[in-house]
C-alpha cells in the first residue's frame, strides 16, 4: 500500500510539474539562471528520487536561483 501511494504521489507532482510548463510558463518571462530550467529540474529529480528526495531537490534548486545565487548548468545528481 505504501508503494502505491509513493507512485500515485509521484505521478501527481510530475503532473504539476507538467501543467505549470505546458500552460503557466509560457506567459511567465523566462529568468531562469541555470541549465536546465528549474521546472525541468524539478521534473527530472521527482522522476529519478521519488517524491520526497525529488522535492527536496527541487526547492534546493528553486532557493539557489537568486541574483547572488549560482548559474550555469546543474543536473540532477
Amino acid at each position: 500500500m505504501v508503494h502505491y501511494a509513493k507512485f500515485a504521489l509521484r505521478l501527481f507532482l510530475l503532473g504539476l510539474i507538467r501543467f505549470y510548463q505546458v500552460c503557466l510558463s509560457p506567459t511567465i518571462p523566462s529568468s531562469c539562471r541555470f541549465y536546465p530550467s528549474c521546472s525541468a529540474y524539478a521534473y527530472e529529480a521527482v522522476a529519478k528520487w521519488g517524491p520526497w528526495r525529488g522535492t527536496r531537490l527541487a526547492v534546493r534548486r528553486l532557493l539557489s536561483c537568486r541574483p547572488w545565487g549560482g548559474h550555469g548548468y546543474d543536473p540532477v545528481p
